[in-house]
């Protein structure tokens, strides 16, 4: 077993010296390597890559907490929010489709997108206070702190 983990070290460290005869031999490698696991395929190739994510920001201030999420291209009511067990959840989806006609030609054009986002909010927000906007590409959920909320922090003694 060390003997094939070492030559696999030792082939993917030429990898990188090799170009594109090394990298096309990583892959075939992995190829088959991936064979005969299960849920895997050989033509999975959408599945390495993650689905893009839009940027968030969260910052807070003395009466709550404002989070920013960036959604180019999209409109408001591609977007969903909802606030469920201490969890901010930001979802969209996005569908286009064009057709044109040019000369006896059809052009015919779909696009499809989708994401989800959840972020855990702190335990002093109140549910009932929250708002967001959408402005040129902008979400920004505003999320009022609960002023009856009692700090959930405590000092632990660490004894030897």
């Amino acid at each position: 077993m060390n003997d094939v983990v070492s030559s696999a070290r030792t082939a993917r460290a030429s990898v990188a010296d090799g170009g594109p005869v090394g990298w096309l031999r990583t892959e075939i490698d992995r190829l088959f390597d991936d064979f005969g696991r299960p849920g895997r395929s050989l033509f999975d190739f959408a599945s390495r890559d993650p689905m893009p994510v839009p940027a968030l920001e969260m910052t807070e201030t003395d009466s709550g907490y404002k989070v920013t999420a960036e959604l180019p291209g999209m409109v408001q009511d591609d977007i969903n929010l909802e606030l469920a067990d201490g969890v901010l959840s930001i979802s969209g989806e996005k569908k286009a489709e064009s057709e044109k006609k040019d000369n006896g030609r059809l052009i015919s054009e779909r696009r499809y997108g989708a994401f989800q986002r959840q972020i855990a909010v702190p335990s002093d927000v109140d549910a009932d206070a929250v708002t967001a906007t959408f402005h040129d590409g902008v979400l920004t959920v505003s999320l009022a702190k609960d002023s009856k909320a009692t700090a959930r922090t405590r000092k632990i003694k660490v004894e030897a």
